[in-house]
């Protein structure tokens, strides 16, 4: 499989649908789709269990394509491409038109 252009943790804009615009950081990514920190946000009919006595609706964050995501270049203040380049013996996620450096921890 192809590495993602996006890493859990890394700051993201939304480009398409219906959340187009928001901000947030990535916590889960899921083959081809990602999960954003307060992003697409739905509702979960809960069942009552020992750990959640009341049960009724819970709101949890749901998943987006990740195409529909961009890495945020907070020096632009935009969503931006990127390219991977070598920085010395790292691999290191370049902007394509900023050359903002964004960290790549576990990219071999």
């Amino acid at each position: 499989m192809r590495a993602a252009h996006v890493r859990k943790g890394d700051l993201v804009i939304v480009i398409a649908g219906s959340n187009k615009g928001k901000k947030g950081k990535i916590l889960r990514v899921l083959g081809n789709r990602v999960v954003v920190e307060k992003v697409a946000m739905v509702k979960k009919h809960s069942k009552a269990t020992q750990q959640n006595p009341q049960g009724g609706i819970v709101e949890k964050e749901g998943s987006i394509h990740i195409s529909n995501v961009q890495l945020f270049d907070e020096k632009s203040g935009k969503g931006t491409r990127t390219k991977i380049s070598n920085d010395g013996d790292q691999k290191v996620r370049v902007g394509v038109k900023s050359d903002t450096k964004f960290p790549t921890a576990g990219m071999s």
